[in-house]
């Protein structure tokens, strides 16, 4: 089938004609409500007419950005990586990523597991809600996705393969590369331009030449490091949960790019919750649980990719024999020491770029109070600058919550 732009009608005339789909409706019939409220695809939620918890999600890119519209062409070929990456992080932990029903590259489309029991961890976060197997959860998925699309573990003819069919999300990997690494950190049309004209602070970090620096080696290693396959865009808004399970979604800026960038983006993302809660709620209580979760994910990544690395033997980095198991005991532990450095780096810029770039969190951009959503960007940046500017000496977890805890 060519290319054609599916709506609520015409996603049920097109899925009628999917076998795999048919099948797991027992051929009900079924109807499709639109549910999407991004900033990129239509999202549709399709269920039985006479069992409605029976449904599945189908999501289609369309060419261009759909918050803007069709005047912002954007390649629909970001769902191509989409359906790829979570085929491959579904075969390396199903736990963990949606079941696939039925995809098409040529429709830019995918149809999948309709999660109806889980929440956006986000706006559980900002409702205070703990999820204590969370870091259990979440610390598994980086380890083993990263690990296993790693040279650690891929010999080098299966990590270029590997390369090749994600290497070509130039758009989205541009995209970031834009509003990640720069245009948050100077004056640009695409920032929070009514929240930065006149804004004293706006204006010092557009010029603070010193942590821009360090952003440009940041993105220098974003642009240039072929480590894993990432994610690209792990943050709390992409992860379904509830108390037992943990579902990562939205793989779409997927590419393969350095370590720390997923745990980075995910570090950040924790910290402006606990930042929110410290300036809104000021639950003490909850700021405590997520800065010990924080740890918790952190420690268990590092402990986890180790233990795979020494399950795993065999790989394109080492030659047996190279190295006495004492020597590469401590190459393992700089490796991993460096990952979790890079990550801080990562999450600073993440952080800064939150405040008045063009896509915030609803943790600061949401606050209503004008006095306290600046109170909480001043915080959000602090943080990014120590992560930044610091992110090379940092030698353990421990550091980098002394920094959360004593920014103020």
């Amino acid at each position: 089938m060519n290319y054609e732009i599916l709506n609520k009608i015409s996603v049920i005339e097109y899925l009628l004609e999917i076998k795999e789909v048919m099948d797991f409706f027992e051929d009900d019939e079924i109807v499709a409500e639109e549910i999407g409220d991004g900033n990129l695809n239509y999202v549709y939620k399709v269920k039985s007419v006479k069992n409605p918890n029976k449904a599945i999600i189908v999501k289609q890119a369309v060419p261009f950005l759909r918050c803007v519209g069709e005047e912002f062409p954007l390649s629909r070929e970001r769902m191509t990586y989409e359906i790829r990456a979570l085929k491959k992080f579904h075969n390396i932990f199903p736990n963990f990523v949606p079941k696939i029903y039925y995809s098409s590259e040529d429709m830019s489309l995918v149809a999948m597991q309709y999660l109806a029991n889980h929440i956006i961890m986000r706006e559980g976060l900002i409702d205070r809600v703990k999820y204590d197997n969370f870091s259990e959860h979440i610390s598994t998925y980086m380890s083993a996705t990263l690990f296993y699309t790693s040279s650690l573990a891929l010999n080098s003819s299966n990590k270029r393969e590997l390369i090749s069919k994600f290497n070509g999300n130039s758009e989205l990997c541009k995209l970031t590369e834009d509003l990640v690494f720069s245009f948050a950190f100077m004056e640009h049309e695409t920032n929070d331009n009514a929240n930065v004209k006149g804004n004293k602070k706006a204006l010092e970090l557009f010029a603070d030449n010193e942590f821009k620096e360090k952003i440009l080696t940041l993105k220098y290693k974003f642009m240039t490091q072929s480590d894993a396959l990432l994610h690209g865009d792990l943050h709390t808004g992409s992860i379904m949960i509830n108390q037992d399970e943990t579902y990562v979604i939205d793989p779409e800026f997927a590419f393969v790019g350095p370590f720390g960038f997923d745990i980075g983006a995910l570090l950040a993302n924790l910290i402006n919750n606990y930042i929110h809660h410290v300036v809104v709620t000021k639950d003490e209580e909850f700021q405590s649980w997520l800065l010990n979760v924080t740890s918790e994910v952190l420690n268990k990544f590092q402990e986890k990719f180790l233990n795979y690395w020494d399950e795993h033997s065999d790989s394109a980095l080492f030659v047996d024999g190279y190295l006495d198991n004492n020597f590469l005991r401590s190459y393992k532990q700089k490796f991993i020491k460096n990952i979790l450095r890079e990550s801080v780096g990562f999450a600073g810029a993440k952080m800064a770029r939150r405040v008045y770039g063009v896509a915030g969190v609803a943790e600061i951009r949401g606050i209503e109070d004008k006095t306290l959503r600046a109170e909480a960007e001043v915080l959000a940046l602090k943080i990014s600058r120590k992560f930044v500017m610091n992110y090379e000496d940092i030698n353990n977890v421990e550091e980098i919550m002394e920094i959360v805890k004593n920014v103020r």
